[in-house]
């Protein structure tokens, strides 16, 4: 059986989040790495282009609201293990030290020539003798680096370290080379300057024999060596021997002398609680360390008695550390992460989701004498805090959505102010805030005491006078002022996550009727099902159903026949004349082959006549100009200015050629000849009467220019002053263009004339006595120019980009038509467009066309290139700040983002984002060249090849983005968010045309053509929201989803949910019953949760839990099993019945016996409360009845029920309300799940892999057919179909999919004893839930033969929220893309240097005595073919003896397969 896995929505969930200054050295970006992605965001206000104007950023007191923009992101071949960044010498921006199983570590860094993440160094430790026989991969592989970036240290196998020293910047001493001459030493020279010296390994075991199980490793602060702390547990113990053995770990602390590599221990402290698991570095002036245990904090520095505070009772008994209980605090730390905001504070999340921080009080002598912990918010549960720009704070979750929060302390009372004006500003800021935030100061003010609260001003107006003498000095009443900064935290953005996916199902896609009430009858073939996908994602209070849709399908309010129209548009009449509803569409022009239509549209949509449009002519053009005040009409022999419906101007157009595009970018109207010249026209408005102006600068029309696109830069990226990219502090430069940036080095800060600094290092800082107040001050201007830097306004500038017959694409500078960037081939799709002018200077005019000749003559030029057919250069992002590039050719659309560049004319270059294959299924529609003797008459009408396929809209649903048209039609949108979202239509007709339409009746909507003259008016569905992956729905539910069934009957999801609470009883044996007892342990004890599980019914039409019809199951009793059964019916009728099956088990203690129960359950439809429609449903109760042991899996087979009972399977048979056991049979240890097919049960056991039963009703014998012999912790079990042909697959622990079969004529089956193994693949992410689809082809377009007959592609769901299928391959494409995917493993680089042979290859913890069977591709792998340039694709495809169409289509027949959705 051959195959192919594919992950077609990326993990969201984050793990692992950095600051660092990835771009340049100007900007901090953040940095976020969850499973196998990494992206890189940048912080920016979030202010609309309206609002920028006014704003003037060097007056605002305070950063606007912010947003989370995402600037790149990378897919790589392994998961992250650890990511740290680090500043090398010399560098331009910061390195990414990104870590992978099971010991390989990689240095990356940002490449501002062509704006990709290049590999700086690798270092890999996986030889035999490292691992010292160990062959787990359990040891995760931590990096930390040194504060001050001397060197940095992975932990490998729990036994070594690596230490990787980074080089010194040497560059105050001796001039850099580089910048003098280049080099032409001998290559050795060359390595001996690397920033990164060559790594070595130290041996755990030879510093201290006792080092092993080491928890954590740190960099300390402020030592002249690197000095790094391990806190370790040399003999370990557990809970359950506290008595016998508590107080297990010690912490040591090592200098590491990276020259000598000789590495003394300095510092051991013994006897730490046995639950430590983290140690956090304090900076100076306070030092030392924190270490976090379970229940307790505790502070321990070299030459200080240690200070410690117990969070709850639990740690007074598992301990013997002297601990001081923290009054006011019930807390445990278990899971919890933490981040220092400030040199003495640090925000701890806890694992409910609640944010603490926590103040070390310090005395004068630099001692931290108490805890102040303050519980500010409660937010979502965390995996990973990182603080941005010192008072941004980002959460980064598997659970739930992560965030971003911005943090005030709220009392100002502790800032110190001595000028008077500063004095007033804070008053008033404080008078704002206190009327802005009364309510949480209500919250807040309950949890201080309040006498502080009333001793704070007094404390402060004395400490304003005699400042000076009280730094001098130092004075008891400054450890209570600090005590009392309160914290206020508010949410600035989210990023959507929908990881975990614990469970999901199909279920039929709610249509509605034209009227909005009924709903569509069942499908009745496989063509008509349109099904969405349901998730059960998230975990406690960030539990939502996740509901998916793969295509978009456009809500269609109405549509009408229009015979004969090829085109159509929408304008805005006279902005200034209207009175309400400026951005509703006033008229709507329909192009026919040689007339139009004009409709006005307004409540209703009607035809006008006799207006100042054009009607007996066929229209190429109709849009906006002037602020909507104009209206431009183009044919293709005239373009008319109107006013509303009253033409102003018409200016005939008579060059012998008609008009044949048209590109509009306010003032200015460029057309397109069909011969290739281009006309630029101009709005002039002199004397009040606006006139069009044609424009004398021309540019030359040899070659043939065969495509144009306008556009109006508001990004300031496109700009040819070269201070624009290098001075990026001042105020000239733009908002975006500081991002992209290049070769600047950010001025060094240092002053010579600060001789102690120089003398004496920063510690000379430390001792003058500067009053507070000035600090304070300084660093809050500082730390604000960033947000004002983006927020300055870019002047818009005017260019007009073309592409000719030669296959070049110019840029030029309007309205003096200069040409100023210049790109060869730009339909062979390279990964990064440059210019070819990059070094010709363009300031001398005359010899410009010769200059160009020069150019294209010495310029590789690929033969058989595709030609650019049309193209787009639209402004997306938040108010176009993110210019995007997109060039049609015959077979694909290229997508391309702008980046700075510092060199060349236009400060600019392109970067390939993502390519579209808009094949067609049939070759014929492809266009030759078009006869050159057509007649001249005909070239004058409206022709289906003049009809732009890129539609450019401002608002659809709230976007904007371009519509793409033609075979597969879809919509690309680039949000705020930064990230580029394609989402396909629904089906595979085409779309003809598309006008974005906003109307009283159709907010925001839109209109399209398909194949049929059929004008449809639809909006997209507001529910959705359309910026992420796949567009998605979050029904939040507030508790944790478990098992999800779609019951198609009814049309009626039905959901398990549970909910923990604390718990004070539980069930003890005694000797021959249970009974319940109580316990009551004081209030600073945390008492355990306890589960209690319901099942609740939800409808699909509005996404709601239906009333009184829900199940509470018995406290204690958990759901293990849930599923749709069919039951055949004894008695009254025949036939199969289906019904809700629940097993459960009650879980009380390790000393009463496990039982469970089976609950059967019919739906049956009521009449519904009067106003209450979703009351129609009810449950009703067949069967429940307490068995033997848990019920531990559920399904059905021929009728009869199947149950897993602990280590037996029981068939059972439904008569008379009664369940009456049939056969049974002993497996394994416990099975956690069956599926059946006919008379086959597939059953997986939890550690002894999968077995194969066959039921045979005639004799009701129930036997094992088959099984694997190996061992295997078997997570998901599901079928695979491939026509007559039966797989088994299966996702286990170590994150594999296997598939095996059974074929008992095979020699190692040992005659169908065993299950074959036949595939295995690894996927790096845990799959628990799974199901099948057939394969189908829908649409227009039917590719004969259809090769995927009777093939059903399964859908998996990861936790970490991604999705994908295995789908079985015709052995054809097998062979091709087998070939493909070896000559692609060595012809494109390797991220990181990951190899995705080795990262596909099977993992296990044990060596066994099997090969790898591979025989699945890897889909990932074989789509990135697609966005290989044109010639390296067809060279690979000749390497490979096919061509290029034929991989390409054989991708898009598998990408319609696979959109179901």
């Amino acid at each position: 059986m051959f195959s192919m896995c594919k992950q077609t929505h990326p993990a969201t969930s984050v793990e692992f989040a950095i600051s660092c200054r990835f771009f340049n050295n100007l900007e901090e970006n953040l940095v976020v790495a969850g499973a196998n992605m990494l992206k890189v965001y940048r912080i920016s206000p979030n202010v609309e282009a309206g609002q920028r104007q006014k704003l003037n950023p060097n007056e605002m007191r305070i950063a606007p609201k912010m947003r989370l923009e995402c600037l790149a992101t990378y897919f790589l071949y392994g998961n992250v293990m650890s990511l740290q960044c680090v500043s090398l010498a010399g560098a331009m921006q910061d390195a990414l030290l990104v870590s992978f199983k099971d010991a390989k570590l990689s240095v990356l860094q940002h490449d501002p020539d062509t704006y990709a993440l290049k590999t700086l160094s690798l270092h890999y430790f996986e030889e035999e003798d490292i691992r010292g026989g160990w062959t787990g991969r359990y040891f995760v592989p931590v990096v930390r680096v040194d504060p001050d970036a001397r060197c940095a240290v992975m932990l490998v196998y729990g036994k070594r370290l690596v230490v990787l020293p980074f080089r010194k910047d040497n560059s105050l001493d001796e001039i850099e080379l580089t910048d003098v001459k280049p080099f032409k030493k001998a290559p050795t020279a060359m390595v001996s300057r690397t920033p990164i010296m060559a790594s070595y390994l130290i041996t755990l075991k030879e510093l201290d024999e006792k080092i092993d199980n080491v928890l954590d490793i740190q960099f300390l602060h402020g030592y002249y060596e690197p000095t790094l702390l391990i806190l370790y547990e040399p003999v370990r113990t557990c809970p359950g021997r506290i008595k016998v053995r508590s107080d297990t770990c010690v912490l040591v602390a090592i200098s590491l002398n990276i020259q000598q590599r000789v590495h003394p221990i300095i510092w051991t402290v013994n006897s730490l609680p046995f639950d430590c698991f983290q140690v956090y570095p304090i900076q100076k002036p306070i030092g030392g360390c924190l270490v976090m245990t379970v229940n307790a904090v505790i502070y321990l520095n070299q030459s200080v008695p240690p200070y410690g505070v117990s969070l709850n009772s639990s740690a007074d008994n598992s301990t013997s550390f002297p601990l001081k209980p923290q009054d006011g605090v019930r807390i445990s730390l278990d899971c919890a992460n933490f981040a220092f905001i400030d040199v003495d504070k640090l925000v701890i999340s806890l694992r409910t989701g609640e944010l603490y921080v926590l103040t070390l009080c310090v005395d004068s002598m630099r001692t931290v004498r108490n805890f102040h912990f303050h519980k500010a918010a409660a937010s979502v549960l965390t995996s990973c805090i990182c603080v941005c720009h010192s008072e941004y704070i980002f959460l980064g979750s598997r659970l739930g959505n992560s965030l971003l929060l911005h943090f005030t302390e709220e009392d100002q009372s502790t800032v110190i102010t001595l000028d008077v004006d500063a004095e007033q500003q804070a008053e008033q800021q404080q008078q704002q805030q206190q009327q802005v935030q009364l309510s949480e100061e209500q919250d807040i003010e309950e949890i201080f005491d309040v006498d502080q609260m009333e001793s704070a001003p007094t404390q402060a107006k004395s400490r304003r006078i005699e400042d000076e003498e009280l730094e001098v000095y130092g004075s008891g009443a400054k450890a209570s002022v600090l005590q009392l900064r309160k914290f206020v935290f508010e949410v600035c953005d989210s990023l959507i996550n929908v990881a975990p996916i614990n469970y999901m199902c199909a279920g039929e896609r709610v249509e509605f009727e034209e009227d909005g009430t009924t709903l569509r009858p069942h499908a009745e073939s496989l063509h008509d099902l349109k099904i969405e996908l349901v998730a059960a994602t998230g975990h406690s209070k960030n539990g939502a159903l996740s509901v998916f849709v793969n295509c978009i399908n456009p809500q269609i309010i109405t549509s009408f026949e229009l015979e004969g129209c090829l085109d159509v548009w929408t304008v805005f009449d006279d902005a200034t004349k209207k009175t309400s509803r400026h951005d509703q569409h006033d008229f709507m022009l329909l192009s026919q082959r040689n007339s139009t239509l004009v409709l006005q549209t307004g409540q209703e949509i009607n035809e006008i006549e006799n207006t100042g449009f054009t009607v007996n002519q066929a229209t190429i053009f109709v849009g906006n100009l002037g602020q909507q005040r104009f209206i431009v009409q183009v044919t293709t022999r005239h373009v008319r200015l109107l006013q509303g419906t009253r033409l102003i101007q018409n200016v005939p157009i008579d060059v012998g050629s008609p008009v044949v595009q048209v590109a509009i970018a306010d003032p200015y109207v460029c057309l397109r000849m069909l011969n290739g010249q281009v006309i630029t026209l101009a709005l002039r408005e002199t004397r009040g009467t606006p006139r069009l102006a044609i424009n004398k600068h021309t540019i030359t029309s040899s070659p043939a220019v065969v495509a144009i696109a306008a556009y109006k830069d508001l990004s300031g990226l496109f700009t040819v002053k070269s201070d624009d990219v290098l001075n990026l502090t001042g105020g000239t430069g733009s908002g975006f263009g500081h991002s992209f940036g290049g070769y600047m080095k950010a001025e060094p800060n240092m002053k010579v004339e600060d001789e102690e600094d120089l003398l004496y290092g920063d510690a000379g800082n430390a001792f003058k006595i500067n009053s507070m107040a000035v600090l304070a001050q300084q660093s809050k201007q500082k730390n604000s120019d960033w947000w004002r830097r983006l927020l300055v306004q870019a002047k818009p500038s005017y260019w007009l980009v073309v592409s000719r017959k030669s296959g070049t694409l110019e840029i030029y500078s309007m309205p003096d038509m200069k040409l100023v960037y210049h790109i060869n081939d730009v339909g062979n799709g390279a990964m990064v467009l440059s210019d070819a002018l990059e070094f010709v200077s363009l300031s001398s005019s005359s010899q410009e066309n010769s200059k160009v000749g020069i150019v294209q003559s010495c310029m590789p030029q690929h033969a058989n290139s595709p030609l650019p057919l049309e193209l787009s250069l639209v402004g997306l992002g938040l108010s176009g700040e993110r210019p995007v590039l997109m060039v049609r050719t015959r077979v694909e659309l290229l997508i391309y983002q702008v980046f700075r560049y510092p060199k060349g004319n236009l400060k600019i270059r392109f970067r390939k984002l993502e390519q579209l294959n808009l094949l067609d299924q049939q070759p014929s529609h492809i266009e030759l060249e078009e006869d050159e003797e057509e007649e001249e008459l005909e070239s004058y009408n409206m022709q289906p090849k003049y009809v732009q396929k890129l539609r450019p809209f401002s608002n659809v649903g709230g976007l904007a983005g371009i519509m793409v048209c033609g075979v597969n039609p879809c919509f690309v949108f680039l949000t705020a968010r930064g990230e580029l979202r394609i989402h396909r239509l629904q089906g595979n007709g085409d779309v003809r045309s598309f006008a974005a339409f906003n109307n009283v009746n159709i907010p925001n909507g839109f209109l399209y053509f398909d194949t049929t003259f059929e004008l449809k008016i639809s909006v997209l569905p507001s529910y959705l929201s359309y910026d992420s992956v796949w567009p998605v729905r979050k029904v939040p539910l507030r508790c944790t989803p478990r098992q999800l069934v779609y019951h198609r009957e009814n049309r009626v999801y039905c959901l398990i949910t549970q909910t923990e609470e604390p718990m004070t009883k539980y069930y003890r044996f005694n000797g021959e019953d249970k009974e319940l007892s109580e316990e009551s342990r004081g209030e600073r004890f945390i008492y355990p949760n306890g589960s209690q599980f319901e099942m609740v019914l939800i409808s699909p039409e509005t996404w709601e839990i239906v009333p009184d019809a829900s199940i509470l199951f018995e406290p204690w009793e958990h759901v293990t099993a849930f599923k749709i059964v069919k039951l055949s019916y004894e008695g009254t009728r025949s036939g199969l019945k289906e019904y809700l099956c629940i097993g459960t088990n009650f879980n009380y203690s390790e000393d009463i016996t496990s039982r469970g129960n089976i609950h059967i359950y019919d739906i049956i439809e009521v009449v519904p409360e009067p106003g209450k429609p979703m009351t129609k449903f009810k449950l009703k109760e067949v069967f429940k009845k307490e068995q033997k042991g848990p019920v531990s899996a559920i399904s059905d087979v021929l009728g009869f029920l199947v149950t897993g009972l602990g280590q037996k399977i029981y068939i059972w048979q439904l008569r008379d309300g009664d369940l009456i056991g049939v056969a049974f049979i002993d497996t394994n240890i416990y099975v956690h799940q069956i599926i059946t097919v006919k008379s086959l049960i597939f059953i997986a056991d939890v550690y002894k892999s999968i077995s194969l039963l066959r039921f045979q009703e005639e004799h009701r014998t129930l036997s094992l057919a088959s099984r694997d012999f190996n061992p295997l912790e078997v997570y998901g079990i599901e079928f695979m179909v491939d026509n007559s042909n039966l797989g088994f697959l299966v996702t286990d622990a170590e994150r594999n999919l296997i598939v095996y079969m059974y074929q008992p004529e095979a020699r190692e089956s040992l005659g169908g004893q065993k299950l074959i193994r036949k595939a295995d693949y690894h996927l790096g992410q845990v799959v628990n839930t799974m199901f099948r689809v057939q394969c189908h082809q829908r649409g227009v377009h039917q590719r004969q033969p259809f090769l995927y007959e009777n093939k059903h592609f399964v859908i998996y769901g990861t936790l970490d929220g991604g999705l994908g299928y295995c789908l079985p391959l015709p052995e054809k494409v097998y062979r091709r893309f087998l070939m493909l995917q070896n000559v692609l493993l060595s012809y494109q680089d390797h991220l990181c240097g990951l190899n995705p042979k080795e990262f596909r290859t099977l993992k296990s913890f044990k060596k066994q005595g099997l090969n790898p069977s591979r025989c699945i591709i890897d889909g990932d792998l074989i789509w990135s073919y697609r966005l290989l340039p044109n010639s390296d694709r067809n060279e690979v495809a000749k390497k490979i003896g096919t061509r290029t169409e034929e991989i390409l289509s054989d991708l898009l027949e598998i990408e319609r397969l696979s959109g179901v959705f």
